[in-house]
């Protein structure tokens, strides 16, 4: 069992999982993706766990097999200690109501043909909460703790902005009361200006409503400001996890330390020596061997692409996958 999975009261644990994908190139030739490449992590009740990484590490596949939009190739996803690849329907779709996705662009993830009535309160019809009006009921509740008036019921997508349909995005999802909350990605569509409201308004609900939040983001200074722990991707790998405070103050793993340097949050604002990485994340259908940052790593070893590192312990919950001892 990987040093990160436990059985001591997580919400979800997660074990070596992986994702491939068949690709067919230009010249008929075959070839498997690998979007996750063996990923084991738990997480524990009411936690706000950041995720990042470039564009390409595998975030979003992730939390698509999280919620069941994708199934694993590989390795077990467990929910509350029920394995979610071998539940029954019955039990699926009771788990389903517990797991809910705020996506990064809420407008293309709603019918316009719906009004915001019907959006929001559509899984309370699958799940078949309550009765018609206590489901009306229940959809101008949500959307006033969103921040909403309660006539935006009869009105359409279409006639919101962005930071409002993002709030109808994060009703749809509360709406049904879930216990597990993954954002992909979402205040990265909205203007700077409105983005903290929306980052306030996620940090109160999961207070309020005790939510076990997955958040993923681009954004450091977002994810600094409201994790409390942060697992960093790179290429379908996990390759740092820490508490957000001792990662962001001090990060072990040569890619973290990069991504923090390019970043403009407050701990590194002022004062830090910038890492620039060279050339492009690696391809998945065709990754380097042995430690996959190493093409990219500006303290790489020969031996660095031998053998993939193991994820090792530095301190009391910070794991990093780096063999380089000196810079740890």
């Amino acid at each position: 069992m990987n040093p990160q999975v436990t059985s001591n009261g997580e919400i979800l644990s997660v074990s070596h999982l992986e994702k491939h994908f068949r690709t067919r190139g230009n010249s008929g030739s075959a070839s498997v993706v690998r979007a996750i490449d063996d990923v084991s992590f738990s997480i524990s009740p009411q936690e706000i766990v950041g995720l990042v990484g470039e564009s390409g590490s595998g975030k979003t596949t992730l939390a698509r097999m999280i919620v069941r939009l994708l199934e694993p190739t590989k390795g077990t996803i467990e929910f509350n200690g029920t394995n979610l690849s071998n539940v029954p329907k019955k039990q699926s779709k009771a788990l389903r109501r517990d797991i809910q996705m705020i996506f990064q662009d809420p407008f293309s993830s709603m019918n316009p043909r719906l009004n915001i009535g019907r959006i929001v309160g559509e899984g309370l019809k699958i799940h078949k909460i309550g009765t018609r009006s206590q489901r009306l009921e229940r959809v101008q509740e949500t959307l006033r703790k969103v921040g909403l008036p309660t006539d935006a019921i009869n009105r359409y997508p279409h006639e919101f902005s962005g930071g409002q349909r993002q709030r109808i995005g994060i009703a749809r999802a509360l709406a049904v009361e879930p216990s597990f909350l993954i954002a992909d990605e979402p205040v990265s569509a909205l203007d700077v200006s409105i983005q903290g409201q929306a980052i306030n308004l996620l940090s109160d609900l999961q207070r309020d409503m005790g939510l076990t939040v997955v958040f993923i983001s681009h954004d450091l200074g977002v994810v600094e400001y409201i994790a409390d722990r942060v697992i960093v991707m790179y290429l379908g790998r996990i390759v740092e996890i820490a508490p957000t405070r001792q990662l962001f103050s001090r990060p072990k793993h040569p890619y973290t330390q990069a991504l923090l340097s390019a970043s403009s949050t407050p701990s590194h604002a002022n004062g830090a020596t910038k890492i620039i990485l060279k050339g492009e994340i690696p391809s998945p259908a065709n990754p380097p061997s042995g430690c996959s940052f190493r093409t990219r790593c500006p303290v790489a070893l020969p031996q660095c692409a031998q053998a993939r590192p193991p994820e090792r312990r530095i301190s009391e919950n910070h794991w990093s996958a780096c063999i380089r001892d000196d810079i740890l």
